[in-house]
């Protein structure tokens, strides 16, 4: 797996010592000797891990962490610390200043290239959220950033460990913090629970659970996808450090050596916490922006740029099945005098129950969208002229026959719609031109006294 890491430390042969192992498997290096010039490379390559010493004369690594979780555009780059300090407390003060790990020196290769590998992944799928975001038009911004204060109050872990009274006092640690902890005492229990909605933000796991393989959890957690992106927090012993590696390489996202300090569970938990809300809070966006970029908002059917690529990706398609594609263009008659007469929320009522009698009397697959207006476009796949036309008929008739209920005020109002239809079997047709007929029925069909349906006769199948 290739990758970007910058590596920040003040002593060149430390530099030049985890440049060439990095180098060595594959990974692209980046320097920086103070914390400055870090802060200035990051904002300029935005690398995909940065390997960070904590003791540099001016600005620490505390400090270079801080900052970078405070950047909206840097603060979701993970983060290792890499030094001399060994006690828990400086642990704790690196994982407050939103690293992502805290490796100590002399650092065991395995565990380095491991680590590394693992959080590239996550940095590569947070990549891939924001990517889409930006294609929906929807911008990532300092609220949502990784280093931010959350309320973390009432966040779901699943703690799972076969030692009853040590599980018992880790999961009332978690509780004193406000944490609404699940605890299992078994694998099979724990498999059980976390497939089971609303789904955990963490799961805390022993490598070994009352004799059964924790790993082999992992691997299973990893290969649904309900909990495919849940962090994992993975609870050691010393002596099973070389299968680290192998938790870390299954999707292991952070992990706790025993025996557990209080204060370095809280800090870990914490992190993993946040990094679920903001994984989920870029998640939500997303299909915000996904709603906003291809559905009406006032209708809720697809719009025009959605419809566009819809009929542009199923008209290929004629070739592969064989089966006629047909496009009805529709509007509202007389639309203007119901707006000008009753108003715009009049009017608005009245476009969205005609979208729903429409939507109740076609199949699932066919596609509605508001072409503007008060104008629609339905398409229908495998739909043949004779199909089409007795669908736009029951249409017309399900529109025009019964009045739509507005207020005491207003009353009731009848509308009615009139119908272009084309239908073409040639897998080359270009969408504008199935538009075009459809378009000149509707023509037709207006001109010939409105609420009425017209075939084109220039495509057809």
């Amino acid at each position: 797996m290739s990758a970007r890491i910058l590596v920040v430390d003040d002593t060149p042969v430390n530099v030049r010592l985890l440049e060439a192992k990095l180098t060595a498997e594959y990974f692209d290096v980046l320097t920086a000797h103070d914390g400055p010039s870090a802060l200035e490379v990051a904002e300029r390559e935005v690398p995909d891990v940065i390997l960070l010493d904590v003791m540099m004369p001016g600005m620490d690594g505390f400090e270079v962490c801080r900052r970078l979780r405070e950047n909206p555009a840097l603060g979701h780059i993970p983060v290792v610390m890499i030094t001399a300090l060994t006690d828990v407390s400086d642990r704790v003060r690196g994982l407050e200043a939103g690293a992502d790990d805290f490796l100590s020196k002399p650092v065991n290769d395995i565990a380095l290239f491991a680590r590394v590998r693992s959080l590239v992944r996550l940095k590569t799928l947070m990549d891939e959220l924001r990517a889409r975001q930006a294609a929906a038009g929807v911008s990532v911004d300092d609220r949502i950033q990784m280093g931010a204060m959350d309320d973390l109050e009432g966040a779901r872990v699943l703690l799972v460990d076969g030692q009853k009274q040590h599980g018992q006092r880790v999961s009332d640690k978690l509780r004193a913090a406000g944490y609404d902890v699940t605890l299992s005492q078994t694998l099979p229990e724990a498999q059980q629970q976390s497939f089971v909605a609303p789904y955990f933000d963490l799961i805390i796991a022993g490598i070994e659970v009352a004799g059964e393989d924790g790993l082999r959890f992992c691997s299973q957690l990893r290969s649904h996808e309900e909990t495919r992106h849940i962090p994992i927090l993975l609870v050691l012993d010393d002596m099973d450090l070389p299968r680290l590696a192998k938790g870390l390489d299954l999707g292991v996202t952070d992990y706790l050596f025993k025996p557990v300090d209080n204060n370095e569970l809280l800090a870990r938990v914490r992190t993993q916490v946040r990094r679920t809300h903001y994984h989920n809070r870029l998640r939500s966006m997303l299909d915000q922006g996904m709603s906003m970029a291809y559905t009406d908002s006032l209708t809720g059917t697809y719009n025009r740029r959605y419809m566009n690529s819809y009929l542009e990706r199923k008209l290929p398609e004629i070739k592969e099945t064989g089966k006629p594609l047909a496009l009805l263009i529709f509007d509202i008659d007389h639309f203007k005098e119901v707006n000008d007469t009753h108003g715009h929320g009049v009017g608005d009522k009245i476009l969205r129950e005609v979208c729903r009698r429409v939507s109740d009397n076609v199949r699932d697959f066919d596609l509605l969208s508001r072409f503007g207006g008060e104008e629609f476009v339905l398409i229908m796949p495998n739909t043949t002229t004779e199909q089409a036309m007795s669908i736009a008929e029951r249409l017309r008739e399900q529109i025009g026959c019964f009045a739509v209920e507005i207020d005491e005020e207003v009353g009731e109002q009848t509308v009615t719609v009139s119908i272009g239809v084309s239908v073409t079997i040639d897998p080359n047709t270009k969408p504008s031109t199935l538009l075009e007929e459809a378009d000149h029925a509707l023509y037709e069909a207006k001109r010939g006294g409105r609420n009425r349906v017209v075939m084109s006769e220039t495509v057809a199948g």
